[in-house]
């Protein structure tokens, strides 16, 4: 019985030269701005506004606001399931590095930030919308996420993962539109206030099988709260510098994604729902086309069908009943 696959990762560095490369998922967010012909003009704007944006929360002993750099690197993930070299792109992360010009030093970030997976996409854009054809009521497929979640964990437990990364991931998302969030009292100096949702949503329900808890909280001078997702303590575990480099990243990306959410004209009251049909917003100056996103996802969940789901459903089975994570 195999008890954990082999991993493998490669590392691309996300600058103003990047060109996704053939195994990218083209819905991955940084994958699509580094296409067309507003490409490089793109990366650099997404770019610069998370040095702005890094350099304003990190503005201790940096009277210039230009002390820090943000140095970004795709991680792809991939995983071989018989051993036998046959590779299927599992996940891709971010991962943050901050380059400190006072001390001529680089500081090590986050991994996660951004998250994308081609099983996701078949759970979601796939065996979700099949299941669902012709039902009057929504309802979950049995077992939705649990074969994502314990390929994550393994991958987690990993020694790939644990020879390149010293902490555990931390993935920021946006808020959901289907649900109000309530400000609490909770304040954190670079994390912002805390919100609360009102209820669960899918997002959380999948993510808490891979073994992530969620807390939410809108930064200083941020409009809307960011959804972070994470292992252990969020406030305790990371440092201000490493959680200022997941808010700047993340953010900026919300901003060019989510504008009617995270780039709106007004802030976030004491009860706030989100709303993406929101007009009082402003644009950034970079090209981003969400419809083409949104198709890409089922184009994407039916190649992890073809490729991975299908050929290995056997393995995968017998591996999901008898896995211990």
């Amino acid at each position: 019985m195999n008890t954990g696959f082999a991993y493998t990762i490669k590392r691309i560095s996300f600058d103003e030269n990047y060109h996704p490369s053939d195994s990218t998922r083209i819905t991955t967010n940084f994958a699509n701005l580094a296409r067309g012909e507003s490409r490089q003009e793109n990366l650099r704007n997404a770019l610069r506004m998370v040095d702005s944006r890094f350099n304003a929360l990190a503005y201790w002993d940096n009277p210039k606001g230009d002390r820090y750099s943000v140095e970004l690197e795709i991680i792809s993930v991939d995983i071989d399931i018989e051993g036998n070299g046959q590779n299927f792109p599992s996940i891709e992360i971010l991962k943050t590095n901050i380059f400190d010009h006072k001390t001529n030093t680089r500081i090590e970030g986050i991994v996660g930030n951004n998250f994308s997976s081609y099983v996701r996409d078949y759970d979601f854009s796939v065996l979700l919308r099949d299941h669902n054809q012709g039902q009057a009521e929504f309802s979950i497929p049995e077992n939705f996420g649990e074969l994502h979640g314990k390929l994550f964990k393994d991958f987690l437990n990993s020694p790939t993962y644990k020879e390149n990364f010293a902490k555990p991931p931390v993935v920021c998302l946006s808020v959901s539109d289907n649900k109000t969030y309530h400000r609490t009292e909770n304040q954190h100096p670079v994390l912002g206030i805390e919100y609360l949702p009102n209820e669960t949503s899918l997002t959380e329900q999948y993510f808490k099988k891979m073994g992530f808890e969620v807390r939410y909280f809108m930064p200083p001078n941020s409009v809307a709260p960011l959804a972070f997702y994470f292992f252990g303590d969020l406030l305790s575990d990371y440092t201000n510098i490493e959680l200022i480099g997941t808010i700047s990243t993340m953010e900026t990306f919300q901003k060019i994604y989510r504008p009617e959410i995270y780039n709106a004209n007004a802030v976030a009251g004491s009860f706030y729902q989100p709303n993406l049909k929101h007009p009082d917003h402003s644009l950034t100056q970079i090209v981003y086309d969400r419809e083409e996103r949104s198709q890409l996802a089922v184009k994407q969940g039916k190649f992890a069908e073809e490729h991975f789901i299908k050929p290995y459903q056997a393995i995968l089975k017998q591996w999901s009943e008898h896995s211990a994570v």
